[in-house]
């Protein structure tokens, strides 16, 4: 029997799928697996999804053969295939989570310039589901683009007959119709459905008022990507329509893949002004003084091409 740590350098707030996999495969094969600390291990799996997350420094304890990955580390990295086809994950590693974590499609019909997804995944193409958290009460379903499985009517039909709340990571509005939103309007949403308003050019108001007629604006968060291709006023033009429609924004600066990009003042200030939604609610960004004796109107009033421009190359 081998003992095998586990790092996860993306902390425990939200559980690591491939670590879980993991587990499941060790345990299986009659392994002990833990978290790993100061200790001696046969094996220890690192595994960093987000290249900001600090990289591991090893410690006092003997972490034996070391196997890092995950796209922090390797945009490319894969699990074998004799792990990475387990169904049944192992959530005791995350005592804590008391929801199930699911994917029915991976990849994305899209190929953004800021999104990692294709590269990693490639096209879009069904994959069979896990088993659910026997301890787990909603779903959280992370397909990067739901409706763009060929097989989206299958996905639904199985969480219909789960009968549990459910959390959408990834609604793309641009292709939703008016079949796809009135079965998303059958599923027990938990939380919210997450739609994107990445490019301020995309003129998707006509589709999101479309999926209003069948869900209601509240069930809604909308991410807004700022900082890669944008200006002040298409920034500010995107989160004053949403709110004007009842649906919540959420602002996320740019990260480029080497994490590499600095994130400019302004950017910071938007996103604290948007993301804190008693301040989104109450006045407008020209009217928030994040900083004492600083009002955000002179980003307004300051707004001429010279520093619309230093914005886009910080």
């Amino acid at each position: 029997m081998a003992k095998i740590g586990l790092i996860d350098l993306d902390g425990r707030n939200f559980p690591n799928i491939p670590l879980m996999k993991i587990s499941a495969f060790h345990k299986q094969k009659g392994d002990d697996v833990e978290w790993a600390t100061i200790g001696n291990y046969d094996k220890t799996y690192i595994s960093k999804i987000f290249t900001f997350s600090p990289d591991f420094v090893q410690g006092f304890g003997n972490y034996g053969e070391i196997i890092k990955g995950g796209t922090g580390y390797d945009i490319h990295s894969k699990l074998p295939e004799e792990i990475d086809s387990i169904r049944k994950i192992d959530y005791s590693i995350y005592p804590k989570i008391n929801y199930s974590v699911q994917f029915f499609s991976r990849g994305c019909i899209r190929n953004c310039p800021f999104c990692v997804v294709r590269k990693k995944e490639g096209y879009i193409r069904p994959v069979e589901p896990m088993e659910l958290n026997p301890k787990g009460g909603r779903i959280e379903v992370l397909d990067n683009n739901f409706f763009a499985n060929p097989n989206w009517k299958d996905a639904v039909n199985l969480l219909l007959k789960w009968n549990k709340k459910v959390n959408l990571h990834g609604v793309d509005v641009r292709i939703m119709n008016e079949e796809q939103a009135f079965w998303l309007n059958k599923l027990k949403i938990d939380g919210a459905i997450h739609i994107a308003w990445d490019f301020a050019t995309d003129n998707i108001l006509e589709n999101i008022k479309e999926m209003l007629k069948y869900v209601k604006s509240y069930k809604i968060i909308c991410y807004v990507l700022i900082g890669f291709n944008t200006n002040i006023e298409q920034d500010l033009y995107r989160v004053r329509k949403l709110k004007e429609l009842g649906i919540r924004p959420f602002v996320q600066p740019y990260r480029d893949l080497k994490n590499e990009r600095i994130i400019s003042q302004y950017e910071k200030d938007f996103a604290s002004w948007v993301n804190k939604r008693e301040r989104f609610m109450s006045f407008d960004f020209v009217d928030f003084q994040p900083r004492k004796g600083f009002k955000c109107s002179f980003y307004i009033d300051n707004k001429e091409n010279e520093f619309n421009q230093k914005l886009k190359n910080v």
